[in-house]
């Protein structure tokens, strides 16, 4: 294996690592820290400039990776100025969304999207998920306004995108 696509694999293992951290962070606390977004832009600096020098991944690709996490961090940003969306998991989504790009932009939202779901309905039912956890009594008003960690619906995103990544 050449050197240039040892480095592009170990970013992918890096960003997985992130991923889980920031999905552990946040169910443990409701905040994801800027550090793992801010790495995860490194990494992919690193990934894109290694992808540059073996000629894999043109200039064009980049751009529009670019770009595609641009859109994201938008849309985010309108999420969060209603309070859908925390801050963190705006910053963290942008942040995937450029090893996402174009290619698996929609289904790492889509994952990303049927993820929180399934978190929001088992903190619904009661399952002790993040700082709910404890609240199984909770009346259901309480579980609504728990706030739901949004963290983990990310990073099974971001690990398909990873995985994916890493495959092709």
């Amino acid at each position: 294996m050449p050197l240039i696509a040892l480095l592009q694999l170990v970013c992918i293992a890096l960003l997985a690592v992130l991923l889980v951290g920031a999905a552990a962070q946040d169910l443990r606390t409701m905040h994801i820290a800027n550090g793992f977004s801010l790495a995860i832009v490194a990494l992919f600096a690193l990934f894109a400039t290694a992808g540059l020098a073996s000629g894999r991944l043109p200039i064009s690709s980049i751009g529009v990776a670019v770009g595609c996490a641009a859109l994201v961090f938008v849309a985010g940003a309108a999420a969060f100025a209603v309070g859908a969306l925390g801050g963190g998991d705006v910053k963290l989504l942008a942040a995937v969304s450029l090893f996402a790009g174009p290619a698996r932009l929609v289904d790492f939202l889509a994952i990303t999207a049927l993820t929180g779901g399934v978190l929001g309905i088992a903190i619904l039912v009661g399952a002790p998920i993040g700082q709910t956890a404890g609240a199984g009594t909770a009346t259901l008003r309480a579980r609504l306004r728990g706030g739901l960690p949004y963290g983990p619906a990310i990073a099974a995103g971001g690990l398909w995108v990873a995985a994916s990544v890493g495959l092709s």
